[in-house]
């Protein structure tokens, strides 16, 4: 694989097709889970190696599946790697499996995943294919993450778990702990902190073609 197609690849995953800020998929996860960072770190973990190792597989597997059932064959693959995931997070931190209860089942059913099947591994070769899942995964990791930190942050004053706010409160000298943001871990604070990244987003995405047009 060349390595300026690879930039392109990853040029275009994390950012200038953003599968959350461009695209608008994964939406229902995003709003979901992102009030605990620890919680948003590891399902962005599973979908990343989920999207990237179905990416691999159909790649090596499309010259061979018939056109009438490489949906359904896609959708089997990406659920036997959901289901490593699921067994990895019930065996080592049941606690966030149990957290993040149906959601780790649902990455089945991701536009993000069933998209890239479609778009690129369906038609490009294994490695370019493994990349383009990978990038896509992280590139929908950072976005919920950025989400993730500000929620817990201001929401519960800590940051996987660690109190953060009111310790820098006393430090600045105040004799009050944090008062805890309760809109922000609510859904409606996800839809808010959804739409100023999506808004902060595509501005400088428009402000850096307005300056490469002059």
């Amino acid at each position: 694989m060349p390595g300026s197609k690879a930039i392109d690849i990853i040029k275009d995953d994390l950012w200038k097709n953003n599968p959350v800020t461009v695209q608008i998929l994964g939406i229902c996860s995003t709003l979901a889970v992102t009030n605990i960072f620890l919680n948003t770190l590891i399902l962005g973990l599973g979908l990343t190696f989920v999207t990237a190792f179905s990416a691999l597989t159909i790649s090596l597997i499309r010259n061979i599946i018939p056109q009438r059932v490489r949906m359904m064959v896609q959708t089997l693959v990406i659920a036997s790697f959901v289901v490593i995931v699921d067994i990895i997070l019930k065996a080592h931190v049941p606690n966030v499996s149990k957290a993040l209860g149906p959601y780790v089942g649902l990455i089945i059913t991701n536009c993000i995943i069933m998209g890239r099947m479609e778009a690129f591994a369906s038609s490009n070769k294994p490695l370019p294919a493994f990349l383009d899942g990978a990038m896509s995964g992280v590139g929908y990791s950072w976005v919920i993450l950025i989400i993730a930190f500000i929620r817990e942050l201001l929401g519960f004053g800590s940051v996987l778990s660690i109190p953060v706010m009111t310790p820098l409160l006393a430090a600045l000298g105040s004799s009050e702990g944090w008062i805890q943001w309760s809109f922000m871990i609510m859904a409606p604070g996800g839809f808010f902190m959804l739409a100023i990244f999506i808004w902060v987003a595509n501005n400088l995405t428009s402000h850096k073609v307005a300056q490469a047009g002059k």
